[in-house]
């Protein structure tokens, strides 16, 4: 004997098969399947049809970016890293900042599009998961939100590193070699800084994505919402994200690629940007570069902050949430991140020397 599935345990335990079949009456059209089966393959066919739009969108949407990228970055090549290439003192040999534009603006589309794939991957499962109960429903979107979290972070902690690390050996270590070890301060600190903003092509890039994306998801999502109302609610009195209405799917399309897609590049340029800001800043401090590591100290943050994000997202499996609840679990998992955060950075801050100017 086959155990039944979640959906059918789910109108099993409602108030009644003649109750059930009223409601769903009532809510549905003619075509709205009635039974576990049915129900499971129109979610996922409204599933599919949701995906296929999301993916048309950033397919068009990145096209124009990837264009716009690819033609600023020949401007930055030609004005800043012509002139870094032809400075008097410490030339560079490569179009750095340009390299490192080109890197940001598809590290963020990656973002993006990884946000926008695990939204469409986990919407029909935290569907099929309520039917069981509002914890498995929460802990499926839950993990959804975690698992992007973690690879945006961690993808823009990977690459920044790998950018600073190649663009040390390739130009840093040699033009350093060259001064000399009577090289005076100054010389050292102003050598550093146009490191850093070779490397701060790697926010721009990222934040130009970013801001187009967030733009361009957003009059999208704007648009599909209020046309879909439009016809649904004022035309036709359908109820919210009813699938007779076919503008449903636009407006759950623009909920994907503004709100997730959109918002998956906007923490990336957020992050980027951010940091190479700090590093930026913290290059203007001969204490900090020659004390050891102590000019990552912003990358260190962002490190901080993943490994405490690991021990705060258990706190989320520590209940179990109900509707009453569910706002009170996230609102824990704040606190305690804030406060592991606050904790693992007490000795982050011993790599700082006691005293530095900026």
């Amino acid at each position: 004997m086959t155990n039944p599935s979640p959906i059918a345990k789910a109108l099993d335990d409602a108030k009644g098969a003649d109750e059930e079949q009223a409601l769903i009456d009532e809510d549905s059209d003619d075509d709205m399947p009635k039974t576990p089966e049915g129900i499971l393959e129109r979610m996922v066919f409204i599933g599919e049809k949701i995906t296929d739009g999301s993916n048309s969108f950033l397919a068009e949407e990145y096209l124009y970016l990837a264009i716009f990228s690819a033609v600023f970055s020949v401007i930055l090549g030609v004005t800043v890293d012509w002139q870094e290439m032809h400075a008097e003192e410490s030339p560079t040999n490569f179009p750095y900042t340009a390299v490192a534009y080109i890197i940001g603006s598809a590290t963020s589309i990656l973002a993006g599009y990884i946000g926008m794939t695990i939204a469409v991957y986990s919407n029909t499962r935290t569907t099929y998961m309520c039917c069981i109960s509002t914890d498995a429903g929460f802990q499926t979107a839950f993990r959804g939100g975690q698992v992007l979290g973690f690879v945006l972070v961690g993808l823009a902690l990977l690459v920044l590193e790998l950018i600073l690390i190649t663009y040390k050996l390739f130009w840093f270590d040699a033009q350093l070699e060259a001064m000399g070890a009577a090289v005076k301060k100054d010389k050292i600190c102003e050598l550093v800084r146009r490191l850093f903003e070779l490397v701060a092509g790697y926010g721009l890039g990222a934040s130009t994505v970013a801001l187009f994306g967030r733009v361009g998801g957003g009059i999208y999502t704007k648009a599909a919402d209020v046309g879909a109302d439009l016809v649904g609610k004022t035309l036709l009195d359908l109820k919210e994200d009813d699938p007779s209405n076919p503008g449903t799917i636009a407006d759950n399309v623009g909920d994907n690629v503004g709100d997730i897609a959109g918002m998956g590049a906007d923490l990336f340029g957020s992050l980027a940007e951010s940091t190479a800001a700090a590093l930026v800043v913290s290059s203007t401090s001969f204490d900090l570069i020659v004390e050891t590591d102590a000019l990552y100290f912003p990358l260190m943050i962002t490190a901080v902050g993943i490994i405490s994000s690991f021990f705060s997202v258990v706190i989320a499996y520590c209940f179990t949430v109900t509707e009453s609840n569910v706002q009170t679990v996230l609102k824990l998992q704040l606190v305690f991140s804030t406060i592991i955060m606050t904790i693992l950075l007490v000795p982050v801050m011993w790599i700082l020397p006691e005293f530095f100017s900026l």
